[in-house]
Order: C-alpha cells, then structure tokens, then sequence
C-alpha cells in the first residue's frame, strides 16, 4: 500500500481515478485545487502524486515546482491534456517524473503507478545494495547518493536512472533499454523525459561523473577517471 494524491479539478476524473487507487489498496487523498494540495503536501508525506496541470487556482508547473519541494522523495505523475513537446519538457523541468496525457487507459496508468511503486521501494536490488563509482556512493537501500562532501540530492527517477547507468558503466545502453528498465516496459511516450533527467543528472554530479551521448542510439556511463 502507498500514500498516493490526486490533484484533478474535474470530478468525474477525480473520483475515477480515487476510487480506482483504493480499490486497489492505497491511501489516497483527492485534492480538487492546488491549494488543498499544497496543504495536503505540508502536512503528510506520500510515495506519489497524480497531478493534473491545468487547475483553477495556480499555474500547473508552479504547482509541480512546489510539490516537488515539499515531496522530494516522491514521485510526481502528471496527468494532462497538454500534448505539447515544451509542455512535456517544462512539466519535467518543473520536477515532475513521468507525463501522460489525456485521454489515457486506465490500464496504463495502473502498469506506470505499480512500476513507479516497485522502483522507489527501498531495497528491492540485490547485492549488498552499493555501487562505488570513483568517489561517488550510489546506496540502493537507502536510496541516496554519497560523496566526500556530501550527499547530492536526487529526484526519484534521476537516482533510478543513475542506477541503471552505474549498472552498466562503460557499456552503450540505448535509449529504448532506459526508458524501458528507468520508466515503464511498455513505454511509448518521448523520450525527452530521459534528455531532462540526463541533463539534471550531470548539472548535480558535475565531474565526479562523465555520461556520453551516443547520438541516434543512448548514453554511455564512462569508467571513473576515464577522460
């Protein structure tokens, strides 16, 4: 079970999408503005969060900007009818997670929550949880990022996705094998998600880490001290 909000103004959308989370066995609270979800954000911590972009009250990228302060461990889902590439990439800009737009399936949206669900849990790889790359710690149990300084703060699928990387260091991995292994196996949405997150994903780690773009096929986590 997972403590999961939907913000949706539109009732019939909402209560769908509500009672379709419960029955299912999670926490839900439905927030029908942004203010009731910022309430609910400040008082209550949650594994996930449905967002729709465009609410009564505020601006639906502000909205998702200052979720994601509030939730930074939570996973942010948002839910539209903004089809839009800038959309897209301003709603991951803004801190979101994962985007699709309406309509959708309902079959979808339950297979993305449940991927999104297993991936965040704590502990689900083997191992002994650790990964060390140079003088960067990725700890899979903890789901945190160590280095000599410090940690680096993370968003949920920027870990997943250095994860993922790390487990291939100085191999190509293509952008089909990430969007499937980091977001959904039966992804079909772009793959602009995965240039956001790869660019916040270097911004953050700076040089303890080197990721290249392997043009027309994906990326390539470089060995530790490999110029």
């Amino acid at each position: 079970m997972a403590r999961i909000v939907v913000v949706e103004d539109d009732e019939a959308i909402g209560g769908r999408l509500a009672a379709m989370l419960r029955a299912r066995g999670h926490a839900c609270d439905w927030c029908s503005d942004g203010a009731a979800a910022l309430e609910r954000a400040g008082r209550e911590p949650a594994e996930l969060v449905l967002l729709d972009l465009g609410l009564p009250d505020v601006d639906g990228f502000e909205l998702c900007r200052r979720l994601r302060e509030l939730l930074p461990q939570a996973v942010l889902v948002v839910l539209t009818a903004r089809s839009g590439e800038m959309d897209v990439i301003e709603a991951l800009e803004s801190g979101a997670d994962d985007y699709l737009t309406k309509p959708f399936r309902l079959a979808e949206l339950q297979a993305r929550i449940a991927a999104h669900l297993r991936r965040a849990a704590p502990g689900r790889q083997g191992g002994t949880g650790r990964t060390e790359h140079g003088a960067l710690l990725i700890d899979r149990t903890a789901r945190r990022c160590l280095t000599p300084e410090g940690e680096v703060e993370l968003r949920p699928k920027e870990f997943d996705l250095l994860v993922r990387l790390a487990a291939s260091v100085g191999s190509a991995v293509s952008r089909e094998d990430l969007m499937g292994d980091v977001w959904d196996t039966n992804w079909f949405g772009s793959t602009k998600t995965l240039d956001v997150h790869i660019a916040a994903l270097r911004h953050k780690l700076g040089d303890r880490v080197r990721i290249t773009t392997l043009r027309h096929f994906g990326y390539r986590l470089e060995p530790p001290g490999e110029s």
